[in-house]
C-alpha cells in the first residue's frame, strides 16, 4: 500500500519501436518496493505494437500515463518532452529505458539516499549490463564508503577522466526541482546529453551513489548505445563537455591540457578505423563533429596517425592475426543474424 507521506516519484520511459522489451520495462516499474508514484510513458510515433502494450498497462493501474508524440522526434527531444510531462508534485524522476529494467529496490533505495541528503541532486547507482553471455557492471570506481560527493569534486573527476560513473538515465535518478527549472534537462542532442545534464546541474547540487546493483542495461544492435559505441561518439562528447563546462569545473590550463588528450585519442582511434575500411557515412559524421567542436579535419595528423599505427601492426603480428580473425568472426555473425560478443 502506498504511503503518501514518501515523496511522489515521477517515472519516464520515452520509447519509439519497444514493443519487444517494454513489457518487461513497465513490469519492473509495477513491482517497485516504492509505490507513492507516477509512470509517464511518451510513445515517439512507434510503428510496432508499442503504443498497444503502453495503454494495455494504463487500463490497468491509474498511476500510469500514456502520451504520443504528434511526429518522430529525435531521442533526447523525446526525453526532454517525457520530462515536461512530469507532475507537479513531483519530487524526484527516474527514467527507465523501454529496454531496460530496473530492481525492485532501485526507487526505494534511491529515495532514502536522497532524503537523507537533501542536497544531492543526482543520484547513481550500480548497473548490470549485458545479455547473449556478456556481463558486466557499470559505474564502479567510488569507494564503498562514499555515497555522497560535492557535485563540483565528481564533475571534475569525471571531466579528467579520473572516474566515470555519471552512468545512463536508467542507472540514474534526478530531482524533480532540477527537471523544472531547465529550459531542456538534457541540455544539447548529442547521445550523450545525460551525462552534460551532470555538469549543468551538480553545478549547485550534490552527487548521491548508492552501492548496489539497482538498475538492468539491455545489450542489443538496436539499442542507442550501440550506434555511439560503433561510432565511439564519447569522446567528442567528452571534448564538447570540457568545452562547455570545463571552466566551471578545471583551471584553464587543466581544460587545455585535457582537451588535448581527448584529442589525441580521437585521431588515434580515426586513424585505426582507416584500416577497418569504414564507410561514407561513418567519416561524414566524425567530420561534422569535428567542425562542431571547432577543429577542422587534420589530414595530416590522420595520415600520420594511420602509418604508425600501419606500422604497429606489421611490427606486431601476433595482433594484427587476432585483430583479422576477430573481423572474420564479426563478418560471419553479421552473415548469420547473430549478437557479437
Amino acid at each position: 500500500m502506498s504511503d503518501q507521506h514518501e515523496p511522489f516519484v515521477s517515472f519516464v520511459t520515452p520509447v519509439y519501436n519497444g514493443e519487444a522489451y517494454l513489457n518487461e520495462c513497465i513490469e519492473s516499474v509495477l513491482a517497485q518496493t516504492y509505490q507513492n508514484w507516477e509512470y509517464v510513458i511518451v510513445n515517439n510515433c512507434s510503428d510496432d505494437g508499442t503504443l498497444a502494450v503502453a495503454e494495455r498497462y494504463r487500463k490497468k493501474d491509474r498511476r500510469i500515463r500514456v502520451y504520443s508524440n504528434e511526429a518522430v522526434l529525435p531521442i533526447i527531444a523525446s526525453h526532454n518532452r517525457a520530462f515536461r510531462l512530469i507532475s507537479p508534485d513531483s519530487k524526484y524522476c527516474k527514467v527507465v529505458s523501454a529496454d531496460d529494467y530496473i530492481f525492485p529496490e532501485c526507487a526505494d533505495r534511491m529515495v532514502k539516499l536522497s532524503e537523507s541528503n537533501p542536497s544531492v541532486g543526482i543520484v547513481v547507482a550500480y548497473q548490470l549490463s549485458g545479455g547473449e553471455g556478456v556481463w558486466y557492471v557499470r559505474n564502479v570506481g567510488l569507494p564503498l564508503s562514499q555515497t555522497v560527493v560535492a557535485g563540483h569534486e565528481i564533475c571534475r573527476a569525471h571531466l579528467l577522466g579520473m572516474l566515470n560513473v555519471f552512468g545512463n538515465p536508467t542507472s540514474a535518478m534526478y530531482r524533480s526541482d532540477l527537471i523544472r527549472n531547465a529550459e531542456e534537462f538534457f541540455p544539447n542532442q548529442t547521445q550523450e546529453a545525460d551525462i552534460s545534464a551532470c555538469f549543468e546541474h551538480l553545478r549547485y547540487a550534490d552527487f548521491g551513489f548508492v552501492h548496489q546493483v539497482l538498475a538492468h542495461e539491455r545489450i542489443h544492435d538496436l539499442r542507442a548505445t550501440t550506434a555511439s559505441l560503433e561510432t565511439n561518439a564519447y569522446v567528442s562528447a567528452a571534448i564538447g563537455d570540457c568545452q562547455t563546462y570545463g571552466d566551471w569545473y578545471l583551471t584553464r590550463q587543466e581544460r587545455d591540457v585535457r582537451i588535448e588528450e581527448l584529442m589525441n585519442e580521437y585521431y588515434t582511434y580515426l586513424s585505426a578505423s582507416v584500416l577497418k575500411f569504414k564507410d561514407r557515412k561513418f567519416w561524414d559524421y566524425h567530420a561534422r563533429r569535428l567542425h562542431e567542436l571547432g577543429f577542422p579535419r587534420d589530414p595530416w595528423k590522420l595520415y600520420t596517425g594511420t602509418a604508425i599505427k600501419l606500422i604497429d601492426l606489421l611490427l606486431n603480428p601476433k595482433e594484427t592475426t587476432r585483430i583479422v580473425r576477430r573481423r572474420l568472426r564479426v563478418r560471419r555473425a553479421l552473415g548469420s543474424g547473430r549478437n557479437i560478443s
